[in-house]
Protein backbone atom coordinates (compact mmCIF):
# COMPACT_ATOMS: atom_id res chain seq x y z
CA UNK A 1 0.00 0.00 0.00
CA UNK A 2 1.39 3.40 -0.98
CA UNK A 3 2.34 5.91 1.69
CA UNK A 4 -0.08 8.82 2.15
CA UNK A 5 0.79 12.27 0.86
CA UNK A 6 2.60 14.10 3.63
CA UNK A 7 1.24 17.56 4.50
CA UNK A 8 3.86 20.25 5.05
CA UNK A 9 3.08 23.38 7.03
CA UNK A 10 5.06 26.56 7.61
CA UNK A 11 4.60 29.64 9.74
CA UNK A 12 6.67 32.38 11.34
CA UNK A 13 6.10 30.66 14.68
CA UNK A 14 3.39 28.83 16.58
CA UNK A 15 0.44 30.79 15.20
CA UNK A 16 -0.08 28.13 12.55
CA UNK A 17 -0.89 25.71 15.37
CA UNK A 18 -4.42 27.16 15.10
CA UNK A 19 -4.60 25.61 11.62
CA UNK A 20 -2.63 22.51 12.58
CA UNK A 21 -5.14 21.61 15.30
CA UNK A 22 -7.97 21.72 12.73
CA UNK A 23 -6.05 19.51 10.31
CA UNK A 24 -5.12 16.98 13.01
CA UNK A 25 -8.74 16.90 14.18
CA UNK A 26 -10.06 16.29 10.65
CA UNK A 27 -7.25 13.92 9.58
CA UNK A 28 -6.17 12.16 12.79
CA UNK A 29 -3.99 9.58 11.05
CA UNK A 30 -2.37 11.75 8.40
CA UNK A 31 1.38 12.57 8.33
CA UNK A 32 2.08 16.26 8.95
CA UNK A 33 5.43 18.09 9.07
CA UNK A 34 5.26 21.59 10.58
CA UNK A 35 8.10 24.13 10.57
CA UNK A 36 7.90 27.15 12.89
CA UNK A 37 10.37 29.86 11.87
CA UNK A 38 10.67 31.22 15.41
CA UNK A 39 14.22 32.42 14.76
CA UNK A 40 12.73 35.02 12.43
CA UNK A 41 9.35 35.65 14.06
CA UNK A 42 7.34 37.79 13.47
CA UNK A 43 7.01 38.01 9.69
CA UNK A 44 4.47 40.82 9.92
CA UNK A 45 7.01 43.64 10.26
CA UNK A 46 9.56 42.27 7.75
CA UNK A 47 10.18 43.44 4.15
CA UNK A 48 8.26 41.38 1.54
CA UNK A 49 11.49 40.37 -0.23
CA UNK A 50 12.85 38.87 3.00
CA UNK A 51 9.58 37.05 3.72
CA UNK A 52 9.69 35.47 0.27
CA UNK A 53 13.28 34.32 0.79
CA UNK A 54 12.37 32.66 4.10
CA UNK A 55 9.30 30.82 2.85
CA UNK A 56 11.19 29.66 -0.24
CA UNK A 57 13.89 28.12 1.96
CA UNK A 58 11.35 26.42 4.23
CA UNK A 59 9.36 25.13 1.26
CA UNK A 60 12.58 23.67 -0.17
CA UNK A 61 13.19 21.89 3.11
CA UNK A 62 9.64 20.50 3.40
CA UNK A 63 9.80 19.18 -0.15
CA UNK A 64 13.16 17.56 0.65
CA UNK A 65 11.38 15.84 3.56
CA UNK A 66 8.79 14.38 1.20
CA UNK A 67 5.84 16.75 1.59
CA UNK A 68 3.46 16.63 -1.38
CA UNK A 69 1.19 19.51 -0.34
CA UNK A 70 2.19 22.57 1.69
CA UNK A 71 0.01 24.81 3.83
CA UNK A 72 1.37 28.34 4.18
CA UNK A 73 -0.16 28.78 7.64
CA UNK A 74 0.77 32.44 7.88
CA UNK A 75 -1.16 35.36 6.43
CA UNK A 76 1.92 37.53 5.87
CA UNK A 77 3.73 34.70 4.08
CA UNK A 78 0.64 34.03 1.96
CA UNK A 79 0.21 37.66 0.99
CA UNK A 80 3.82 38.06 -0.12
CA UNK A 81 4.96 34.55 -0.98
CA UNK A 82 2.30 32.06 -2.03
CA UNK A 83 2.10 33.16 -5.66
CA UNK A 84 5.89 32.85 -5.95
CA UNK A 85 5.76 29.37 -4.41
CA UNK A 86 3.04 28.23 -6.82
CA UNK A 87 5.09 29.52 -9.76
CA UNK A 88 8.22 27.78 -8.50
CA UNK A 89 7.03 24.30 -7.53
CA UNK A 90 4.66 21.81 -9.22
CA UNK A 91 2.83 20.85 -6.01
CA UNK A 92 -0.22 22.49 -4.43
CA UNK A 93 0.16 25.29 -1.87
CA UNK A 94 -2.75 26.27 0.37
CA UNK A 95 -2.53 29.81 1.69
CA UNK A 96 -4.29 31.87 4.32
CA UNK A 97 -6.57 34.68 3.21
CA UNK A 98 -8.43 37.00 5.59
CA UNK A 99 -12.09 35.97 5.47
CA UNK A 100 -13.25 39.18 3.79
CA UNK A 101 -15.82 37.48 1.56
CA UNK A 102 -17.80 35.68 4.32
CA UNK A 103 -17.46 38.73 6.57
CA UNK A 104 -18.92 40.97 3.86
CA UNK A 105 -21.86 38.58 3.55
CA UNK A 106 -22.42 38.57 7.33
CA UNK A 107 -22.26 42.27 8.18
CA UNK A 108 -25.46 44.17 8.89
CA UNK A 109 -23.85 47.58 9.46
CA UNK A 110 -21.90 47.39 6.20
CA UNK A 111 -18.59 47.73 8.05
CA UNK A 112 -16.04 44.94 8.55
CA UNK A 113 -12.94 45.20 10.71
CA UNK A 114 -9.81 43.24 9.80
CA UNK A 115 -7.23 42.54 12.49
CA UNK A 116 -3.96 41.62 10.79
CA UNK A 117 -0.21 42.20 10.60
CA UNK A 118 1.46 45.15 8.92
CA UNK A 119 2.73 42.94 6.09
CA UNK A 120 -0.71 41.50 5.37
CA UNK A 121 -2.46 44.86 5.30
CA UNK A 122 0.18 46.38 3.02
CA UNK A 123 0.15 43.53 0.52
CA UNK A 124 -1.29 43.93 -2.97
CA UNK A 125 -2.99 40.54 -2.65
CA UNK A 126 -4.98 41.79 0.34
CA UNK A 127 -6.19 44.84 -1.56
CA UNK A 128 -7.21 42.67 -4.52
CA UNK A 129 -9.17 40.52 -2.06
CA UNK A 130 -11.10 43.56 -0.84
CA UNK A 131 -11.78 44.75 -4.38
CA UNK A 132 -13.07 41.32 -5.39
CA UNK A 133 -15.17 40.44 -2.36
CA UNK A 134 -16.07 43.50 -0.26
CA UNK A 135 -19.09 44.17 -2.51
CA UNK A 136 -19.60 47.75 -1.36
CA UNK A 137 -18.86 46.92 2.28
CA UNK A 138 -16.46 49.25 4.05
CA UNK A 139 -13.37 47.35 5.24
CA UNK A 140 -11.28 48.96 7.99
CA UNK A 141 -7.98 47.47 9.10
CA UNK A 142 -5.96 47.40 12.29
CA UNK A 143 -2.38 46.09 12.58
CA UNK A 144 -1.96 44.08 15.80
CA UNK A 145 1.71 43.08 16.29
CA UNK A 146 1.13 42.80 20.03
CA UNK A 147 -1.21 39.82 19.49
CA UNK A 148 1.60 37.79 17.95
CA UNK A 149 3.87 38.61 20.88
CA UNK A 150 1.22 37.49 23.35
CA UNK A 151 0.61 34.12 21.67
CA UNK A 152 4.31 33.44 21.18
CA UNK A 153 4.71 34.22 24.88
CA UNK A 154 1.88 31.89 25.89
CA UNK A 155 -0.26 34.74 27.22
CA UNK A 156 -3.75 33.83 26.01
CA UNK A 157 -5.87 35.39 28.75
CA UNK A 158 -5.70 37.60 31.81
CA UNK A 159 -5.31 41.38 32.20
CA UNK A 160 -2.41 41.72 29.74
CA UNK A 161 -4.31 40.00 26.93
CA UNK A 162 -7.53 41.86 27.73
CA UNK A 163 -5.78 45.25 27.65
CA UNK A 164 -4.14 44.51 24.30
CA UNK A 165 -7.39 43.27 22.76
CA UNK A 166 -9.38 46.28 23.95
CA UNK A 167 -6.76 48.64 22.49
CA UNK A 168 -7.06 47.11 19.02
CA UNK A 169 -10.67 45.95 18.82
CA UNK A 170 -12.58 48.85 20.38
CA UNK A 171 -11.52 51.43 17.73
CA UNK A 172 -12.99 49.13 15.06
CA UNK A 173 -16.24 48.74 16.99
CA UNK A 174 -16.39 52.49 17.55
CA UNK A 175 -16.37 52.92 13.77
CA UNK A 176 -19.36 50.58 13.42
CA UNK A 177 -17.78 47.24 12.58
CA UNK A 178 -20.04 44.33 13.50
CA UNK A 179 -17.83 41.59 12.02
CA UNK A 180 -14.17 41.12 12.96
CA UNK A 181 -11.84 39.13 10.72
CA UNK A 182 -8.84 37.45 12.35
CA UNK A 183 -6.24 38.01 9.64
CA UNK A 184 -3.33 36.22 11.31
CA UNK A 185 -3.07 32.58 12.37
CA UNK A 186 -1.86 33.61 15.83
CA UNK A 187 -5.04 35.52 16.59
CA UNK A 188 -7.54 32.62 17.01
CA UNK A 189 -5.78 31.68 20.24
CA UNK A 190 -7.00 35.02 21.65
CA UNK A 191 -10.54 34.51 20.34
CA UNK A 192 -12.09 33.31 23.64
CA UNK A 193 -11.03 36.53 25.41
CA UNK A 194 -12.04 38.61 22.41
CA UNK A 195 -15.51 37.05 22.35
CA UNK A 196 -15.93 37.79 26.05
CA UNK A 197 -15.07 41.47 25.53
CA UNK A 198 -17.08 42.39 22.43
CA UNK A 199 -20.85 42.97 22.37
CA UNK A 200 -23.06 39.97 21.61
CA UNK A 201 -23.98 41.30 18.17
CA UNK A 202 -20.38 41.25 16.92
CA UNK A 203 -19.23 38.20 14.92
CA UNK A 204 -15.64 36.94 14.73
CA UNK A 205 -14.39 34.87 11.78
CA UNK A 206 -11.13 33.14 10.86
CA UNK A 207 -10.07 30.72 8.14
CA UNK A 208 -8.65 27.63 9.89
CA UNK A 209 -11.59 25.35 9.09
CA UNK A 210 -11.83 26.57 5.49
CA UNK A 211 -8.14 25.81 4.94
CA UNK A 212 -8.62 22.30 6.33
CA UNK A 213 -11.51 21.67 3.93
CA UNK A 214 -9.34 22.85 1.05
CA UNK A 215 -6.53 20.48 2.07
CA UNK A 216 -8.97 17.55 2.23
CA UNK A 217 -10.29 18.35 -1.25
CA UNK A 218 -6.76 18.46 -2.66
CA UNK A 219 -5.81 15.18 -1.00
CA UNK A 220 -8.88 13.43 -2.38
CA UNK A 221 -8.97 9.74 -1.47
CA UNK A 222 -5.64 10.21 0.31
CA UNK A 223 -7.53 12.15 2.99
CA UNK A 224 -9.20 9.00 4.29
CA UNK A 225 -8.63 8.42 7.98
CA UNK A 226 -6.07 5.69 8.45
CA UNK A 227 -6.47 2.89 10.99
CA UNK A 228 -4.23 2.82 14.04
CA UNK A 229 -0.91 1.19 13.35
CA UNK A 230 1.81 1.62 10.79
CA UNK A 231 -0.10 4.23 8.76
CA UNK A 232 -0.33 6.67 11.67
CA UNK A 233 3.13 8.26 11.70
CA UNK A 234 4.14 10.76 14.33
CA UNK A 235 3.46 14.42 13.80
CA UNK A 236 6.74 16.27 13.26
CA UNK A 237 7.08 19.80 14.62
CA UNK A 238 10.32 21.67 14.07
CA UNK A 239 11.44 25.14 15.07
CA UNK A 240 14.28 27.28 13.81
CA UNK A 241 14.32 28.98 17.21
CA UNK A 242 14.35 27.92 20.85
CA UNK A 243 13.21 24.31 21.15
CA UNK A 244 12.35 24.65 24.85
CA UNK A 245 10.11 27.61 24.03
CA UNK A 246 8.01 25.63 21.55
CA UNK A 247 7.92 22.57 23.80
CA UNK A 248 6.53 24.67 26.65
CA UNK A 249 3.83 26.16 24.42
CA UNK A 250 2.59 22.91 22.91
CA UNK A 251 0.42 21.75 25.86
CA UNK A 252 -1.20 25.19 25.90
CA UNK A 253 -1.77 25.61 22.15
CA UNK A 254 -2.16 21.96 21.11
CA UNK A 255 -3.83 20.14 24.00
CA UNK A 256 -5.25 16.64 23.50
CA UNK A 257 -3.43 15.98 20.23
CA UNK A 258 -4.27 12.30 20.47
CA UNK A 259 -1.17 11.29 18.54
CA UNK A 260 2.61 11.17 19.12
CA UNK A 261 4.68 14.16 18.06
CA UNK A 262 8.39 14.50 17.38
CA UNK A 263 9.49 18.00 18.39
CA UNK A 264 12.95 19.19 17.39
CA UNK A 265 15.14 22.11 16.35
CA UNK A 266 16.12 22.56 12.71
CA UNK A 267 18.91 24.75 11.35
CA UNK A 268 17.71 25.69 7.89
CA UNK A 269 21.15 26.91 6.89
CA UNK A 270 22.22 23.29 6.64
CA UNK A 271 18.95 21.41 7.06
CA UNK A 272 19.98 19.51 10.16
CA UNK A 273 17.42 18.69 12.86
CA UNK A 274 18.17 18.01 16.50
CA UNK A 275 15.83 16.65 19.15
Amino acid sequence: MESPIKIGMLDSGVGGFSVLREIVKALPGHPVHYVADNAWCPYGNKPPRDIRARVLRIADYLIEKGCGIIVVACNSATIHGVEMLRATYPLPFVGMEPAVKPAAEMTETGIVGVLATEASIAGEKFHRLITAHANGVRVITRPCPRFVELVEGGVLDGPEAETAIRAEVMPLLDQGADVLVLGCTHYPFLRPVMEALVPSGVSIVDTGCAVTRRVIRLLGTDALTFPNGDRSPALTIETTGDLDHVTRLMPLLLPNLGRPAAVQHVDLLNGEANS
